[in-house]
Formats: structure tokens, sequence, C-alpha cells
């Protein structure tokens, strides 16, 4: 379990400062810091961008990916310690780990891997070598989607044939479509068997140790800007609306480390008029505390010990229930604070009407706003998989993790045991209980921007336009990163995507 922070870890904006222009995709934007210092700059020079024992060390990794990493975090903050943790969990599955054996085994899990890697690479060799009889190699993803259509019309033989083809072209060391065709294929045999929710268990039999799974989410943060995007967003927002508070009140429906908060933290204490009052309220999950390896008591000395750091009160409440049990009196609202509240790429755990009849995902919202808080942030993925019949729901499942996929492929070398790893562990299991289960068993239940608009509309939110010049520090982060990465604006809200495909929402109401 990494350390806590103390005073040689952290930095003030002082030190940051100094070393801004080593990164060389931010000199174009250097003139962000020569504006008069407000909340919105210390938050930009004190985002928590890498920590540099997680970088691999693969010889063969990207030696000028991982130097635009390095440098970003010189320029945005100073050095970390070893030990720093950066991220909090995000929405990587709910439920707490199983101590039951796995009784199935499969050709990507990390058991026996590297005897299965060869494997898989020697066969796709062949298979580069002979396109598939009646259906072209080149043609994967029409393939995975010929499969997902069998499937769908209950076609069962058809479906048997083509998911050989599909087996044969698929590599967890391949193309971007051939490792995201290995997990789609996956769970399209689970779909079949009636097995979803048991390999979407299984998978969390075969999780490494919570410090091994850390390192691969911190590797997934590390190389891909879609949480540093979330979490900056949000503080942005939130240190906008609370600028001139007293007493601050934020509660965190997805609290993890309880590092995503240092950076807000920093720029609160750095205030003209003083420092506030911060508490902060942490909603845990059983997958938080697995991969945390400890209680909401290492949260708690983790923010007391930056709340020493920079000087500023700090009170921490841990609420160990997931979000749908959360109820008005574990939050403690008090009288004169002022209420922030983050929803991070958690609230679509949380079931709707399509699942529950009373509804829980629209209760949480009605809930929150009956603690009229000042902001509320919510970050999502956009992809519309709630309610979509299956068919349609494979295809826009294959859409987005394609361009996931895509995005990792630039910074990670291929054949890579770290990347096999990150995106088993990171993202297999959310891929197959999309595709393989239904009703409560799937979890995973992504709606789009719009979609959300309407539910917080309805609970009677109305929505708190983001910062333009948030937007400018985000637009100058990706810069340090690969020119397919774009940011729109959209109605007030900010949308994160991979070429074309928009992957990751942000927006704020009130």
């Amino acid at each position: 379990m990494p350390s806590s922070y103390d005073s040689q870890e952290l930095h003030t904006s002082g030190e940051i400062h100094s070393g801004v222009n080593s990164c060389k995709s931010l000199q174009e934007s250097n003139h962000y810091l020569h504006r008069p210092v407000s909340f919105v700059d210390h938050l930009q020079d004190g985002l928590h961008l890498s920590t540099r024992s997680f970088l691999p060390q693969d010889a063969s990794y990207d030696h000028e990916t991982r130097h635009a990493l390095l440098e970003l975090e010189t320029a945005l903050m100073a050095p970390d310690g070893e030990d720093q943790i950066t991220t909090s969990s995000t929405s990587l599955g709910v439920g707490s780990r199983p101590t039951t054996s796995c009784q199935r085994n499969r050709s990507w899990s990390s058991e026996g891997q590297s005897s299965d890697v060869a494997h898989v690479e020697k066969h796709h060799k062949s298979v580069e070598e002979e396109s598939l009889q009646g259906f072209p190699s080149c043609n994967l993803k029409q393939l995975l989607i010929v499969c997902a259509k069998a499937l769908s019309e209950n076609n069962m033989q058809h479906f048997d044939q083509l998911i050989e083809k599909a087996r044969s072209a698929v590599s967890i060391t391949g193309e971007p479509i051939q490792r995201l065709g290995a997990y789609l294929v996956e769970g399209l045999v689970a779909r079949k068997e009636a097995s979803g929710n048991n390999i979407y268990h299984a998978l969390r039999c075969r999780e490494p140790e919570g410090k091994d799974l850390l390192s691969y989410m911190q590797l997934l943060y590390e190389i891909c800007p879609y949480l540093k995007f979330g979490y900056m967003a949000a503080n942005g927002a939130i240190a906008e609306a609370c600028r001139n508070e007293d007493q601050i009140h934020i509660i965190d429906f997805q609290i993890g480390q309880g590092t995503q908060w240092v950076t807000l933290l920093q720029a609160l204490a750095a205030r003209p008029g003083g420092a506030p009052h911060v508490r902060i309220t942490g909603i845990d999950d059983p997958l938080s505390k697995y991969v945390r390896g400890d209680g909401l008591e290492a949260v708690g000395k983790r923010l007391a010990a930056i709340s020493q750091t920079f000087n500023i009160r700090v009170e921490f409440h841990g609420v160990p229930v997931l979000a749908p049990d959360v109820t008005k009196d574990v939050l403690d609202v008090r009288p004169g604070e002022a209420l922030a509240v983050n929803f991070p790429l958690q609230l679509h755990h949380t079931a709707d009407e399509s699942v529950d009849m009373s509804n829980p995902r629209d209760g949480l919202l009605r809930l929150v706003k009956s603690l009229s808080p000042k902001v509320t942030t919510l970050v999502e993925q956009e992809s519309n998989t709630n309610t979509t019949p299956f068919f349609n729901r494979f295809i826009e499942t294959l859409d987005y993790y394609l361009a996931m996929f895509e995005s990792i492929d630039v910074s990670l070398p291929r054949k890579s045991k770290v990347q096999i790893n990150m995106e088993q562990h990171c993202l297999a299991r959310d891929i197959v209980n999309i595709i393989a289960c239904e009703g409560k068993e799937r979890v995973e239940r992504h709606e789009l921007l719009g979609k959300w608009k309407s539910r917080l509309t309805m609970a009677g939110f109305r929505q708190y336009p983001l910062s333009s010049y948030m937007n400018s520090v985000i637009r100058s982060l990706l810069r340090c990163y690969s020119k397919h990465y774009n940011l729109v604006e959209k109605d007030g809200a900010m949308l994160l995507g991979w070429k074309d495909r928009n992957l990751i929402s942000t927006s704020a109401w009130y």
C-alpha cells in the first residue's frame, strides 16, 4: 500500500511555476501561467498527472511518450514521492472480491499468460497468412458485428460457425480491433451460455493483488488523459462555485484514494482571503477498498497529511456504503456550509427504472438536489448502453472501446505484458458485463450526456456552465498527448474524445 503524503512529497505552487517551461508542448500555452493568480491557476499548477514509479520500465516503451509524461509532470507538479498515489478507483466494476476459486480458464487470463501469449501470437500469424474462409480476415470488425447479429436473432448454428472464425482472428497482442475482439468474443460466448455473470466474477477471482491492480489503473491514468480531464474539470467547477465560501463540504460518491482532491485543497489554501474550512464526506465501495488495501481510515490519514502540508483545515468522514444506500442522515449536511457533490464515473452503476421500479438512479439525484448543493459535478462515459437492445448495445460497445484501445495503442508497445494486464484488469470485465449480462447483473449502464441532462433537469437541477478558462487549460494539457484527442464544448459541458468519438463528458449543476 503506497504511503501517505508527507511534507517532502507535496510542493507549493511557487515551486511548480519554476519548471513550467520544461514541457515543450506547454510552451505554446505558457501565457496562461502569467495571468493573475486564481483558483484555476493553482488547480492547473497542482494537477497530479503522474507517479514515476508507475511508468513502465519495459525497454520497448515509447521514449517520446515517456519523455512527454515526465516533462508534463515537471511542468505542472514537482516530482512526487515513489509511493504517492494520484488517482481514485474509477468505474472498474462493483462488488467485493470473491474468495472462491475460479473454474473457468480463459485464453487471456493472467494465469499462464506468457504461454498463452506465445500461442495466440503463433496462431495469429497463421491467420494473417490465410484469409478466413468466406470472410476477409482484414474485416474483423464486420465479422464481430455479424456474430452479434446471429446471436441476437438466436441463429445458434450460424453463430457457432462465425464465432470460431472470430476466435481465429483475435489476439490480445494484436491491432486494437484484435485485442478488443478477444474480449468481445468472450462476452458473446458467455451471453450464449448465459454465463455472463459467472465470467464477470471469474475475472474478479483472477484480479491481481490490490497494489498491482492499482498500478494498472495508474498506468491507464498516465497514458490517457480521460481521468485527468474528469478530475480537473470537477476541481475547477467546485473551486469556481465556492471561491468566496469559508465553510465548504464536499460529498464524493467515489472517494477511492482521496488524492483527487489534492489540487483543489492546494488551490483553496492559496486563496488570497485565507483558506476555508473543508469537510470531505467520502462514499466508498468494495473495489475501492480492495485497491486501496485498507479501509477509509487510510483516506482520512492521507487527507490529514495534506491538510498539514498546505495549512488548510480538512475534516474527513467516511461512509462505507454503496451509493444507492446513501441517506440524508449519513451525509451530515450542516447549515452555513457551501455544499459540493461529485459523481466521478460512478452514477451509471446505480440502477434506473429499467432495472428497479423504484428507480434508484433518479432517486439519488433527487436526494442530492434536496440538500441544496452549491454545485454538483458529473463525469461519465459518453456511451449509450443502458436500455439499448443487445445488438445495438454491442455495436455501441465495439465503437466506444475501439476508440479507447486505439488511444492506448499510441502510448504502449503491443505484446507488452503491462499492456495486456492493464487492458484485461481495467477494461475487459466491463466489456464482458455490458455484452453478456442483463437485468441486475448488468451493472455497467452508461448513458449519453443528453440523457443525464434530462435526468438532472427532472430532479430540479439547472446547469452550471464550465469555465472557458478551464477549457483552455485542458486544451493545453492535451497538447502533451496525441493530436487525435479532441475537446468539445457543448451546451455548457465539455466532452473529451478520440478522433471523432466522444468518450468522456463532464458537466456541472446547481
